[in-house]
């Protein structure tokens, strides 16, 4: 086997790279649209009626949760698709996108509820308490079921985003009710309802552009978050047989899948037979230990063990080589 043997370039076909939970997702996903529909007609129509801008900007969180959800059940449909020759990875990426989206809307919807909020706390409004605390309820009870039916145990940013959404309205939805007790109970403080919808949004924003970094990073084909590739190097450096590992590069096909290419040089001078053999205990260790289900590996030889008078550039030696080449990120 040469320095360079591109025979020996190995690929670990074991998966399909489609979603197979994706009709239950749809299923839920489209129950959510629903519910959310609804309960956007009933605060809209319920903030007029009472002049809550709290109940108003709840509206409008959930109006963005249906434009979310929409947008999420089209990348389920999309990530079921199978590969082709234009898309050898499929369309996982398009929950990505989509979870980039769903960050956006989330970001663009609390600068206006923040605008809206800070002008209403300048110049505070009578408002219908009972309206607001009857409203507001009913739109924590739907949302918590909708988050409820959405929830989804694996880490699939797409879902999560649509469940990120759902929660981030119910809690709204509780803080809206709990300034309307405070103000029918008071008979006044309805400075209470702008200061509730300045709070939650600027909570709502930061777990936005969490989403928004998280799917940023997955475009990006960063270094996924919590693999280390010294951890990756040394994993694959233990398997018997693997001398030294370069060229390491580790990234997401989505939240859910990730992938690897790296040139493994091996011991010796070893058969086809027993390169395989090797690749295939290199590729176990990764899917195990690092749930790495995509490894592209180029299989290497060290000449200088297996070449009398070799002279190979300093540069190339096993003792390089073992340095990833790139750094993984711990967050």
């Amino acid at each position: 086997m040469s320095a360079h043997d591109h025979g020996s370039h190995t690929h670990n076909h074991t998966h399909t790279h489609t979603t197979p939970a994706g009709p239950g997702r749809e299923r839920r996903l489209t129950i959510a649209i629903v519910l959310n529909v609804a309960i956007v007609i009933t605060q809209v129509v319920a903030g007029i009626a009472s002049g809550s801008i709290g109940l108003l900007a709840d509206a409008a969180h959930n109006l963005t949760d249906v434009l979310a959800i929409i947008v999420a059940l089209i990348a389920v449909r999309l990530a079921q698709r199978p590969i082709n020759a234009v898309r050898s990875y499929g369309y996982h990426r398009a929950g990505v996108i989509a979870a980039l989206f769903n960050a956006a809307m989330i970001l663009a919807v609390c600068g206006y509820v923040l605008i809206e909020a800070v002008q209403r706390l300048r110049d505070p409004q009578p408002i219908d308490g009972v309206v607001v605390i009857a409203a507001a309820f009913a739109g924590a009870a739907v949302n918590a079921t909708a988050a409820a039916v959405v929830y989804d145990r694996s880490s699939d940013i797409n879902m999560r985003g649509a469940l990120l959404h759902l929660v981030s309205d119910a809690l709204t939805s509780v803080a809206v009710a709990a300034s309307g007790i405070v103000m029918f109970v008071s008979n006044g403080w309805y400075w209470l309802d702008p200061a509730i919808a300045i709070v939650v949004s600027l909570l709502i924003a930061w777990q936005g552009w969490r989403l928004a970094l998280r799917a940023t990073d997955i475009l990006l084909e960063s270094t996924p978050v919590g693999l280390g590739a010294d951890a990756v190097t040394a994993a694959m450096i233990a398997v018997p047989g693997v001398e030294a590992v370069h060229d390491l590069h580790i990234w997401s096909l989505s939240s859910e899948l990730n992938a690897l290419s790296a040139h493994v040089v091996l011991t010796g001078n070893p058969t086809l037979e027993s390169a395989q053999v090797v690749a295939a205990t290199v590729k176990s260790a990764l899917r195990e230990g690092f749930h790495i289900d995509h490894a592209t590996l180029e299989l290497e030889s060290n000449p200088c063990e297996v070449e009398p008078g070799c002279h190979a550039d300093p540069a190339l030696t096993t003792r390089t080589l073992a340095r990833p080449a790139t750094k993984g990120r711990h967050t």
